[in-house]
């Protein structure tokens, strides 16, 4: 489908592959039943947030709730249509998040549902997209609604860090107590992620102790070629637990500083799912990208600015790319990097009002200007998503923790999760560079997970003066992320040590969808 000619409609007729995933994904993440049939009935392309579809003008609301509190006889009689009852905000409130909560925990399972699709019974993946942009929509409405009882003095609104997640509690206001019910309308996000969490903790432990009761059964402790127990989670005891009490722990209150900061050591340099993102002793031209958001979970957040460009890892700069490129950061200075680009987006009306102070604080953006004509929402952009989707197909492309831009372009660009299953695209992390190669990033008191940051892992590489900082705009990080990759690599290569050693891997490396399921 060619979404760039049907403007939204592509929405709606994404319902159209209920049907595939029907068959494929019939319990959502937290394992109870998909009710696709109210899937179906979602308005996607209009809005699905309870205001919206009683055509109630939440801009209004807000604008009329804070003009209340310093009412004069000129505005009042104009306040009268734009006005909800406590009731109205609290229904529609407790509406909305549940709606959410329903449909969250659909998206959450269609990355697994659809990459370990191998019959390819999904042939797409618009539906999911469809089902971030219209959550979105209702995050902003849900967020607007919030504001609203904070301007009508019936709550206060805290965020508070609970877990895994930061949400917002709203708290009562001395008065409002018996005005309106909070106990059903507060954000239930910690409790479901959290939730989550456990659940996958408790399904690892329980596999783990699976796995070595069957090889004690079966294998009676015998070794791999490599003389390393099968199964070996670490120093067991006749409970099939460690010292600490759960399977593969280490260590006791007694043990001394130096015993633990030992263990952290050898934990941290183990091999992980990481690793995956490692480059290739051959890799050579790469783009690097940067995206800023307005906030983390891409399935309620969006886009507002890109940054990339590309650098050759081993050849010499293409001779006929433009030089003497000028960034934000006047002491930047382009050297091996060319085909810069830096894109920004806009956010609705909603959002905008709304504004965003972390946002603001750490990029510098406004979000509050960024609700005109001169900024394009990205996810309604669809000629931007094919540019960006070209560009990530011709070479592998980095990032510094690549995870966060790969997931927000699996919500957001059309054909980028159909090119990544199909092996078309291959990312590569600094992250992992920083934290398996670079011996400054070792865990220590202060950085107890080690400090593999962009700004630290760029100032160990020499792309970032010590008395400067990451900046937090795309552009800009992409590049201090490219200058130390190259720098980084090359002092790896000298030593023979990263790509170069003997456990190194040829080619590009990277993560890509290296099996092909079908002929």
């Amino acid at each position: 489908m060619n979404e760039a000619k049907t403007g939204r409609s592509w929405l709606t007729e994404a319902k159209q592959d209920i049907n595939q995933w029907l068959a494929s994904m019939p319990k959502n993440a937290d394992n109870q039943l998909i009710d696709w049939q109210w899937v179906a009935s979602l308005d996607l392309e209009h809005g699905i947030g309870a205001a919206q579809s009683q055509n109630i003008d939440l801009i209004a609301v807000l604008n009329a709730a804070d003009t209340a509190l310093l009412p004069t006889p000129e505005t009042t009689d104009s306040m009268q249509d734009s006005v909800l009852s406590v009731q109205q905000l609290h229904n529609l409130l407790k509406k909305d998040l549940a709606v959410r909560d329903r449909l969250e925990s659909i998206i959450a399972q269609c990355n697994t549902a659809f990459m370990t699709d191998f019959d390819r019974l999904i042939a797409s993946y618009r539906l999911p997209r469809a089902l971030a942009y219209a959550n979105r929509r209702l995050c902003d409405e849900i967020a607007m609604l919030r504001r609203i009882g904070v301007a009508m003095g019936l709550w206060t609104i805290a965020e508070e860090r609970r877990g895994r997640v930061t949400v917002p509690v709203l708290q009562p206001v001395a008065g409002a107590d018996n005005r309106v019910n909070l106990d059903n309308i507060q954000d239930r996000t910690a409790q479901i992620v959290n939730g989550r969490a456990e659940r996958r903790a408790a399904e690892r432990e329980q596999k783990r102790a699976s796995d070595y009761a069957m090889s004690r059964a079966n294998l009676s402790g015998v070794t791999s070629p490599g003389s390393s127990r099968v199964f070996d989670y670490g120093a067991l005891d006749s409970t099939g637990k460690g010292s600490s009490g759960s399977f593969g722990s280490f260590g006791s209150s007694a043990d001394s500083a130096e015993d633990a900061q030992a263990r952290r050591l050898a934990d941290y340099k183990k091999s992980d799912w990481r690793d995956a993102y490692l480059p290739g002793r051959d890799l050579d031209t790469v783009m690097g990208i940067d995206i800023e958001t307005t906030g983390t979970d891409p399935a309620r957040v969006y886009i507002i600015d890109a940054g990339f460009e590309f650098m050759n890892m081993i050849s010499p700069r293409p001779a006929g790319e433009p030089s003497g490129y000028c960034y934000e950061q006047g002491y930047y200075e382009a050297g091996d990097a060319y085909g810069q680009a830096r894109l920004s987006f806009g956010v609705p009306a909603q959002n905008a009002l709304l504004g965003n102070p972390l946002i603001l604080d750490l990029t510098g953006i406004d979000v509050r200007d960024r609700a005109g004509m001169d900024f394009r929402l990205f996810d309604e952009w669809p000629e931007a998503q094919v540019g960006l989707l070209q560009r990530l197909e011709q070479q592998p492309y980095v990032a510094h923790n690549a995870r966060f831009e790969h997931s927000f372009f699996m919500l957001n660009v059309a054909g980028y999760a159909e090119s990544y299953r199909a092996g078309n695209i291959t990312i590569i992390d600094t992250l992992p560079m920083s934290r398996r190669w670079d011996e400054g990033s070792i865990p220590d008191d202060e950085h107890p997970y080690g400090n593999n940051t962009l700004d630290a892992y760029a100032k160990r590489q020499g792309a970032l003066d010590a008395s400067q900082n990451e900046r937090h705009l795309g552009l800009e990080d992409t590049h201090i992320m490219l200058v130390a990759m190259k720098h980084h690599l090359g002092v790896l290569h000298a030593e023979g040590r990263g790509p170069w050693s003997a456990a190194g891997r040829p080619g590009n490396g990277g993560k890509r969808c290296g099996k092909r399921w079908w002929a």
